[in-house]
């Protein structure tokens, strides 16, 4: 039986950053983008608050960009603190490296694993699709989604009742599938 599975995130996730204010370690952004020009030369910044001081730091997502090579569609969602723009933007590792910053997804995303009840004895044929590049184990997913207790999970993992191509005892952020033999 095949079974269609989806992470989707629920929200932004937070931006793992020092702050130069209370040394919290964490900011939430918020999907607000400031754009200054300097004659033909443009600066954007996706704004962040820390999560202990409320206190402002901007990620950099244009740096002395000349006017005509910016698309104009992306500056009108810049002006327009367009939230979907901020969550491409923190999809992109050249972003998160150039800011020196990571991305924690704690509570930020769900696991739809849709209405239908699966029978008891059969040989499930899951498939776990990403809506977003969040990291999580996946034997933590497929406990999850079934209802098990994570010791349960790697119980039929060891036993040989849970097979994946993909390693399931690790850490995945790309799309994977498992059998699970009942």
């Amino acid at each position: 039986m095949l079974i269609r599975w989806a992470v989707v995130p629920t929200r932004l996730p937070l931006v793992l950053r020092r702050c130069h204010a209370c040394a919290s370690g964490s900011f939430r952004p918020h999907g607000k983008f400031r754009v200054n020009a300097h004659h033909k030369l443009l600066d954007a910044w996706l704004l962040a608050l820390c999560t202990g001081c409320g206190v402002t730091t901007k990620i950099t997502v244009l740096e002395r960009a000349h006017v005509r090579s910016v698309r104009p569609a992306l500056l009108d969602r810049m002006h327009a603190n367009d939230p979907a723009l901020a969550a491409e933007l923190l999809q992109d590792g050249v972003l998160l490296r150039r800011n020196h910053i990571a991305l924690d997804w704690t509570g930020a995303w769900r696991l739809d694993t849709g209405d239908a009840v699966p029978p008891e004895r059969a040989v499930l044929d899951v498939s776990v699709r990403f809506g977003a590049r969040i990291t999580v184990r996946p034997l933590r997913l497929v406990a999850d989604g079934f209802g098990f207790s994570r010791a349960e999970a790697e119980r039929l993992l060891a036993e040989g009742q849970l097979v994946s191509p993909t390693r399931l005892t690790g850490r995945t952020s790309s799309d994977f599938g498992f059998l699970l033999k009942r």
